[in-house]
């Protein structure tokens, strides 16, 4: 079962078009969905959520329309976003007054642990506290209501490293339950090298692709070359390839198939910045 699957979404803008985005989420899994800004990615989270309209296709969380059973929905998902929409004179007590007459499964025990664990002050105004601590509380607030299924858009950005670490391991312990999922929106890369089952890379408003994170890390490859080997290469192996003063590099799927068939050239591993890179800068055949 998909605990999230959209279907040819479509938005136009005039000036930016959406173009039929497709993909899915099983249960238990965490999907980083990258590309460069401007790309689409908050367009699709903002489509999810029913926050602006969409044009075409279909959206579909728990098996259910997200307009037709919004409210039942959303009482269901947690959400995390790079700015804090939280009203800067209220409180930590005060905020969790407000969230607990929203969502019917408030946790208050949930709350209070969050709000410890993340050293976050209970009496002082949010307007005082810095962006990572605003983000901190929004992460609280998601993870307590019995959220099934988290969606982040580039929560993470203004947590230092050892912050986001946390994170990182509240994020994998949620989904050890296999009815949980997260769709994360991140340009930190590292972030959903080390957690995320699935990588969906939009660009332009297209999916390009959407693959296993094991696939991309495990099996993609850099090739590094002078034109004598690149002339040689299979160019039906070729994702795409770059020419950097006197040398050639060049994306391919199959690192391993790649080191066995050609010796004189240098097989490095890809990284999903050099993957995304390739897509985004790099020439195709």
């Amino acid at each position: 079962m998909s605990i999230l699957e959209i279907a040819d979404l479509t938005k136009d803008y005039g000036d930016f078009l959406l173009d039929k985005v497709s993909f899915s989420i099983p249960q238990g899994a965490i999907m980083g969905l990258i590309g460069e800004n401007g790309a689409g990615k908050t367009t699709t989270i903002n489509i999810i959520l029913n926050e602006i309209a969409k044009d075409g296709g279909t959206v579909s969380i728990f098996e259910k329309d997200h307009i037709q059973c919004e409210t039942e929905i959303k009482n269901a998902v947690g959400v995390v976003f790079d700015d804090s929409p939280l009203p800067d004179l209220y409180t930590a007590v005060e905020i969790e007054k407000v969230f607990s007459c929203i969502y019917s499964a408030w946790e208050h025990r949930a709350f209070e642990q969050y709000i410890k664990k993340f050293e976050l002050p209970v009496s002082k105004p949010i307007k005082n506290f810095p962006r990572g601590m605003k983000v901190k509380l929004c992460f609280a607030i998601a993870l307590s209501h019995n959220s099934q299924l988290l969606i982040l858009d580039e929560a993470t950005s203004g947590l230092d490293p050892i912050m986001r670490d946390e994170i990182m391991d509240i994020l994998l312990d949620f989904v050890q339950d296999e009815n949980h999922s997260i769709l994360f929106s991140s340009h930190i890369t590292n972030d959903l090298e080390k957690i995320a089952d699935y990588i969906t890379f939009i660009h332009k408003g297209k999916i390009l692709f959407s693959k296993t994170k094991d696939e991309l890390i495990y099996h993609y490859g850099i090739i590094h070359c002078g034109a004598a080997c690149f002339d040689s290469l299979d160019k039906s192996e070729i994702i795409a390839y770059r020419k950097q003063d006197y040398e050639w590099q060049v994306l391919v799927a199959d690192k391993d198939t790649a080191q066995k068939k050609y010796k004189n050239c240098v097989v490095d591993n890809a990284t999903l910045d050099d993957i995304m890179l390739f897509y985004v800068k790099g020439e195709k055949q």
